[in-house]
């Protein structure tokens, strides 16, 4: 089993995750900065102020990098560390981390792919509105066209934003993650709008701001949907059901409501009819500029749902048997969701697919021997990629996978009880130890996936 001849394999991680060094050099404060310092918000009161204090150490991480054999990483730079209040001046000392961090990966033969947004909103920006702002288009595209602007000398890769359902979503409609809020749909759909108006206004100014040709792209997230069996009445309800639109309490969830506007151009209808009385005032020039011609569609993919044709003609959901496998954070193990999804993504937008995001949370641990044995994150990667190589088969464009994540770190709400790295991470002594699925999947890249 082979993947085509220069598919990207990289790993990833997000700059709030892994960064620490929360007030250094003059940085500014995020929403997820003061989400952490309230009581009851992150498990056991755990806070990214230090984290794996990537900062400090990233010379050390790109070495490791390098070492399991790594040529492509996905990051995302920290709003707040380049512009500290969102939209005055510019922190000089932020850019030259960033400088110096995209140098040292330049030289180790690693090639960034750089996230503008991975749920770090500035504070004071927040303050201001935030997403509900119509003013938060034009203040992202000027951090964006700053980013560019310094460092499209290192990287040819950029992509505006990372999961959109989920800052939206669990933030400002669920309530579980920074700001922690319950917005009612009107202003949820209000600041889906204003996001992917700021796609498309990031889109615009990146490119007129690169210091050479660079590629741009889009990862959001949202449920895989699988087919119960291969017949041809399963395979249209499960494409159905993961394109549908969610009901009102869940409008930010929805795989189309967030893609379609940038890849066709238009919001999808049944999105249009459930929404209807909550929309915001939409125009033929947002759309025009939300649709900004991008490079390629990236997704980020866990886990899936198992989907059929019922007897009314209508989709619906199969039930997991009892039982099923789960990573250690609950989610359930289903890798035909990377065969299904990257296909069905591919036959509706058409573009080139990375998936920027897969992997597992597991309870691992350095054993007596010094080692650390993650043999259930070896299986379930394995298992996913082996889907992959099926989508690729059916016809889809995939050209990347990026595992999440390079090494442990700050798990959102979860704090660090969750790991997902092929590098474990001490937080009390920063030590690094490269796991056994880190050695393993060096090996992939170094076969291109025939190992698998």
């Amino acid at each position: 089993m082979s993947f085509p001849k220069g598919f990207v394999w990289g790993a990833a991680a997000a700059a709030h995750q892994i960064e620490g060094a929360y007030n250094a050099d003059g940085r500014g404060k995020d929403i997820w900065d003061v989400f952490e310092s309230e009581n009851g918000k992150i498990f056991e009161g755990h806070t990214a102020r230090v984290s794996c204090d990537h900062y400090r150490r990233y010379a050390e991480d790109i070495k490791i990098m390098k070492e399991i054999g790594l040529e492509n990483y996905r990051l995302s730079i920290s709003w707040s560390r380049l512009i500290p209040d969102g939209a005055g001046a510019v922190n000089q000392k932020g850019v030259d981390f960033y400088k110096r961090l995209l140098s040292c990966l330049c030289e180790n033969g690693i090639n960034p792919y750089i996230t503008f947004y991975h749920w770090d909103l500035p504070y004071e920006l927040h303050k201001r509105g935030g997403w509900l702002n119509p003013d938060s288009p034009d203040w992202f595209a000027r951090y964006a066209e700053l980013a560019v602007k310094n460092f499209s000398e290192f990287s040819s890769r950029f992509i505006t934003f990372n999961e959109p359902q989920c800052f939206i979503g669990l933030g400002f409609q669920k309530g579980i993650h920074a700001p922690g809020l319950k917005h009612p749909a009107r202003d949820v759909l209000q600041m889906t709008h204003n996001v992917l108006k700021a796609h498309g206004t990031a889109v615009r100014a990146a490119r007129a701001a690169a210091v050479r040709p660079i590629l741009i792209g889009y990862a959001p997230t949202g449920e895989m949907c699988c087919p119960a069996t291969e017949s041809a009445a399963d395979i249209e309800a499960a494409r159905e059901r993961m394109f549908s639109c969610p009901d009102l309490e869940n409008c930010a969830d929805g795989i189309s409501w967030w893609s379609d506007p940038i890849m066709l151009g238009k919001y999808p209808e049944d999105g249009l009819k459930k929404y209807e009385g909550f929309l915001p005032d939409i125009t033929a020039e947002d759309m025009k500029l939300i649709s900004e011609p991008i490079d390629f569609y990236c997704q980020n993919i866990y886990n899936g749902a198992f989907v059929r044709a019922g007897e009314n003609g209508k989709s619906e959901y199969v039930t997991r048997p009892a039982g099923g496998g789960k990573t250690a954070i609950g989610w359930h193990v289903t890798p035909q969701c990377m065969r299904w999804g990257p296909r069905f993504l591919y036959e509706r937008y058409k573009k080139p697919i990375y998936i920027t995001e897969n992997g597992m949370s597991s309870h691992d641990w350095v054993s007596l021997d010094g080692g650390v044995h993650d043999p259930q994150r070896i299986d379930y990667t394995r298992r996913h990629l082996r889907e992959l190589s099926k989508a690729i088969a059916d016809g889809a464009d995939v050209r990347g996978y990026f595992h999440w994540s390079i090494m442990d770190n700050f798990e959102w709400c979860q704090g660090y009880s969750d790991r997902f790295g092929l590098v474990y991470v001490d937080y009390q002594t920063q030590e690094r130890v490269i796991k056994d699925s880190g050695r393993w999947y060096k090996t992939v890249i170094e076969t291109n996936g025939e190992n698998i």
